[in-house]
């Protein structure tokens, strides 16, 4: 059994989640010790229960009988991933973006397709929403062989919850793998104010301000208003480029004023404008666990966060996969390379 400590690295619920995949993927069981011990809130919360849920129900697995929430010990057993028609409710606006990635890749191993509804959050802070979702990081999948159709059905905000996510979700035999070196010229940038039950004023100072960060002209300055469950606010920023499309997102909350949240997107776009590299951080982050699956690839990216120096940790735990970081020669970000590790022969069945 592979045992691992939680606290490690970001300490958050990555590490329970990428475990989780891993552990499906390969067969092999896991205790992880200390779940989140790097968060205000130590243990599991709705969305890390529902993921483990969720990754027990597609391959009949086991865990421990007292896991529940606040539980900061948990051991898991995985079976055979099984095709079906599976549900999952997160229970409060916990993310269902994040249950809907600790089942994805699992289910590209089934042997037939399957469908998966999960009702939760679809756009919370500290969690990928929906449309990066659909437009950053499943386009990449579909080029390393996944058929994966997406779709919202409703929105999901903090703190009401709500939302509603379909996917459906064709087997591949195997992921091949990807190298995303370049992002090729710009071909078009866009800003979004997603907004639901709110005065339409905030949407229209964030784009104001962000248009004026980014020197956007008006027909890329965009308003969303939706329908959702409780009141919310997402801003994002959209970069589509020759070899690959990003986004970049920021979250409206109490006692922050629209123009800081539309500064907050703006810095973090910016930088990645202002850069050769083809990966965000963000991006980065989720790319990781399928390039490991597929046996190979390679990114490059700015500065790699806590999370993905964590992810490449959890990952080498289950895989014989070694993960690298070469910076850059402007020193401005890193190649990320993913690739068997010495001794081991390439690919992962």
């Amino acid at each position: 059994m592979i045992v691992i400590d939680g606290s490690e690295g970001e300490g958050g619920g990555q590490i329970l989640r990428s475990s989780l995949t891993l552990a499906v993927i390969t067969g092999q069981s896991f205790r992880i010790e200390n779940i989140r011990a790097g968060r205000p809130k130590p243990g599991l919360l709705r969305q890390h229960l529902t993921a483990l849920q969720g990754a027990a129900a597609i391959c009949g697995g086991k865990y421990t009988d007292e896991t529940g929430l606040g539980a900061t010990t948990v051991e898991f057993y995985p079976g055979n991933v099984r095709a079906g028609t599976y549900e999952f409710a997160v229970g409060t606006a916990g993310s269902a973006m994040l249950v809907f990635q600790t089942v994805l890749l699992s289910l590209l191993t089934a042997d037939e397709p399957s469908r998966v509804v999960i009702t939760g959050g679809t756009h919370n802070s500290a969690a990928p929403p929906f449309e990066f979702i659909a437009r950053a990081f499943l386009p990449l999948l579909a080029r390393m062989g996944a058929d994966i159709n997406l779709r919202l059905i409703h929105y999901g905000f903090m703190p009401a919850g709500g939302g509603r996510i379909l996917a459906d979700i064709k087997p591949v035999s195997h992921l091949q793998p990807l190298e995303l070196l370049e992002r090729g010229p710009q071909q078009d940038i866009f800003a979004e104010a997603f907004f639901a039950n709110l005065p339409f004023e905030i949407a229209e100072r964030e784009l104001e301000a962000i248009g004026s960060h980014l020197s956007l002209p008006g027909p890329a300055k965009r308003i969303r208003e939706v329908k959702s469950s409780g009141p919310g606010n997402v801003m994002m920023v959209t970069v589509e480029s020759e070899h690959i499309t990003d986004a970049f997102t920021g979250f409206g909350r109490r006692g922050l004023r629209a123009e800081e949240v539309a500064r907050e997107v703006a810095d973090e776009a910016g930088d990645y404008l202002a850069s050769d590299v083809a990966v965000g951080p963000h991006l980065a982050d989720q790319l990781m666990l399928p390039m490991a699956i597929a046996g190979g690839g390679a990114f490059t990216t700015l500065k790699p966060t806590r999370h993905a120096r964590t992810n490449a940790a959890t990952i080498a735990r289950f895989l014989p996969v070694e993960t690298t970081f070469e910076p850059l020669d402007d020193r401005r970000g890193v190649t990320v390379r993913i690739g068997a590790a010495k001794g081991q022969s390439s690919g992962q069945s």
